[in-house]
């Protein structure tokens, strides 16, 4: 059984960062992409951004230049920092890990982001 653990939302003004982490455990064969998604209220969950196991990074177009993806192999962690927050950030995000071995994705449970004055 796989759990992903996902740590580090909250609230915070305009402008201000933040920066999440999940830490995926169990039986995991072979990560290979990483991600995180979000979900606001009324809307579908979309992308924000993924890293593959090599290190090559893909970002919504909304977050580029302000958010950053980075992972640790040896944790099986990954992180988002997230800097220039906006209003329009405030979602829940969940953190997806997938197992190349056998096209399995894993999602994290999700965590609160309110960016607000």
């Amino acid at each position: 059984q796989v759990q992903l653990v996902e740590s580090g939302g909250g609230l915070v003004q305009p402008g201000g960062s933040l920066r999440l982490s999940c830490t995926a455990s169990g039986t995991i064969f072979n990560i290979n992409t990483m991600g995180w998604y979000r979900q606001a209220p009324g809307k579908q969950r979309e992308l924000v951004t993924t890293i593959t196991s090599g290190g090559r990074t893909n970002y919504a177009d909304s977050v580029k230049g302000r958010f950053t993806i980075s992972r640790d192999n040896a944790k099986n962690t990954v992180n988002l920092q997230m800097n220039g927050l906006k209003p329009e950030d405030t979602a829940v995000y969940y953190c997806k890990v997938r197992d190349g071995l056998v096209a399995v994705d894993y999602w994290g449970q999700g965590t609160q982001v309110t960016v607000s004055s």
